[in-house]
């Protein structure tokens, strides 16, 4: 029996990058002996083990081979006959394929080391083009190296270009979907992600409505990216730039869909987007099965963003019912997530990304406002039911009138 490290752990070790997890392969062992020495089995498809001390994830050596559609549509083999190069050829990457053992002595069959130091995110070997979930795992390291100068080999983006117009990307479960997207999403360039989607044509594919904003003019005078496309990933670049959660990175993908309806003699303008847009966020967020939270950010984002950026132009009626629409008085969290998301549409315009944005002090000052009416004072009054909350909500815009009068 020999153990290895493997993978992402060994791969980060020769970046100088922190190492968070760790994968082992066994080669050599069967999975009785594995139970012998106390190892625990997790693996439903294939023989993965607990450690008994660490916790730590050791798997058996084992090759696969396909047998249908998808992410899960492989048959795999493991036995103490599978040597390590066997099991590292099945592997995405090069970079991800190599493994060192308990010296530090590597073992780098397919030249992942040559590839790190050229900065290249290269398939192992043309079983690559067997698993479409690759395709967006490629895209998500090219985001998280994006920084070091890492770019997708032409020959794996050409795999990639086959995959997306295989329809095998159609396979693919919505909860492995959505954690490839969420975790790329939080990587230190997501931007980058979209753009490697889009340029091997699975954008077109997971999100059209997405892709379908390339292309699409805006006003230059307020975009002097002008192009719709462009801006969203400019937005998106700005919510990781300002360390935003991934509630708010979702809403700052989602915001404009509605612009790729517009129709094209109504170009650049692009009147009630952020309505015609709802129904096609709502189609991305049910499609990848987004937690709650980020379906409804988004939404809201995308149906009030232009209310954000007006702030300091609204009537007071008009922003008491934002105020009302966000649920601020049970749930501060989202207003604030809203606010920061319309900061970060603002600021993802080219030439424009220092800009000021006072909107969002002015939109907090109106959420602690209207926050700080009190209603013991109502009760004492006598009101009850219905007849409370309109006097509640008489003394929120009057408190609102005031607010707006003294900013």
């Amino acid at each position: 029996m020999q153990i290895f490290k493997v993978g992402g752990a060994v791969r980060d070790r020769l970046l100088g990058l922190p190492v968070t997890d760790i994968d082992w392969v066994v080669v050599g062992a069967t999975a009785e002996e594995m139970l012998a020495k106390g190892y625990r089995p997790v693996g439903a498809d294939f023989p993965v083990f607990l450690h008994p001390q660490t916790g730590e994830e050791y798997a058996l050596a084992r090759t696969e081979r396909k047998s249908g559609r998808g992410y899960g549509g492989f048959i795999f083999h493991a036995s103490p006959e599978v040597t390590l190069e066997e099991d590292l050829i099945r592997r995405d990457l090069t970079i991800n394929a190599m493994a060192e053992d308990d010296q530090q002595n590597l073992t780098d069959p397919y030249h992942g080391q040559r590839d790190l130091e050229a900065r290249i995110l290269r398939h192992v070997s043309p079983a690559f083009a067997e698993d479409p979930l690759r395709v967006l795992r490629v895209a998500r390291f090219a985001a998280r190296y994006a920084g070091l100068g890492f770019t997708v080999a032409p020959e794996t983006l050409e795999l990639m270009r086959q995959l997306s117009e295989s329809g095998e990307l159609e396979a693919l479960t919505a909860e492995r979907s959505w954690k490839e997207i969420s975790r790329a999403l939080m990587e230190d360039q997501p931007q980058v992600f979209i753009q490697v989607l889009r340029d091997c044509g699975a954008l077109k594919v997971l999100m059209p409505e997405v892709d379908a904003l390339f292309g699409v003019p805006q006003p230059e005078a307020h975009h002097p990216e002008i192009d719709t496309g462009l801006h969203t990933l400019s937005v998106l670049e700005q919510s990781a730039l300002h360390k935003q959660p991934l509630t708010v990175r979702w809403a700052c993908l989602l915001h404009d869909l509605g612009k790729g309806l517009t129709p094209e003699e109504a170009w650049p303008r692009h009147i009630a987007h952020e309505h015609t847009g709802l129904k096609l966020i709502k189609a991305v967020n049910e499609r990848f099965k987004a937690p709650k939270d980020c379906q409804e950010l988004a939404l809201l984002v995308g149906q009030y963003h232009t209310h954000g950026h007006r702030a300091l132009e609204l009537k007071a009626s008009t922003l008491l019912e934002l105020l009302q629409s966000f649920d601020v008085y049970r749930r501060p969290q989202r207003f604030e997530e809203f606010i920061v998301a319309c900061e970060m549409d603002a600021r993802g315009r080219k030439g424009l990304e220092q800009r000021s944005y006072p909107q969002a002090d002015y939109l907090r000052g109106a959420a602690d406002v209207a926050r700080g009416v009190a209603v013991q004072p109502l009760l004492e009054k006598g009101f009850k039911g219905p007849e409370l909350g309109e006097a509640l909500k008489r003394e929120r815009l009057k408190a609102l009138k005031a607010y707006k009068e003294n900013a």
